[in-house]
């Protein structure tokens, strides 16, 4: 059985109230529960966090090689932003699967540049909540 670290970052807490043409109408809490669910079909274990700021972010990342098998982040905007968050990434051993709700290719030209894609073992985007299933059945092989 793996055990997965599910990283939503800045917003994603505002899921279901915020710019529902592109995150519906659900809440985090509602795609914290499918996750649960999917892991749970595939063996594994999710532990889910959300926060607004980076250096939280940071520590759980740094400590993921202690407990986790698998990180799946959605780093909302600090995707396009924190080198720092990358350089996390690059400073542990744990497989990193980056998913994001929207695809950011199809937004803004400031957000078709993900400063961790080039370090993660997969990236998933533009396919709502279920990109996080894939990302999930893929970790659950980690």
């Amino acid at each position: 059985m793996n055990n997965i670290l599910l990283i939503n970052g800045p917003n994603l807490n505002l899921l279901g109230k915020r710019e529902s043409s592109l995150y519906g109408v659900e809440s985090l809490s509602d795609l914290e529960n499918m996750c649960k669910n999917w892991a749970k079909q595939n063996n594994s274990l999710i532990e889910c966090i959300q926060s607004n700021h980076e250096g939280e972010i940071i520590d759980a990342i740094q400590n993921a090689d202690k407990n986790y098998d698998a990180i799946i982040i959605n780093a909302g905007a600090y995707t396009h932003t924190s080198i720092a968050i990358r350089d996390a990434i690059l400073a542990i051993s744990v497989d990193v699967y980056e998913v994001h709700i929207s695809n950011i290719h199809c937004r803004e030209e400031f957000r078709h540049k993900s400063y961790i894609s080039d370090v993660a073992k997969g990236v998933v985007c533009g396919f709502g909540f279920l990109g996080y299933k894939v990302a999930i059945e893929k970790a659950s092989l980690s």
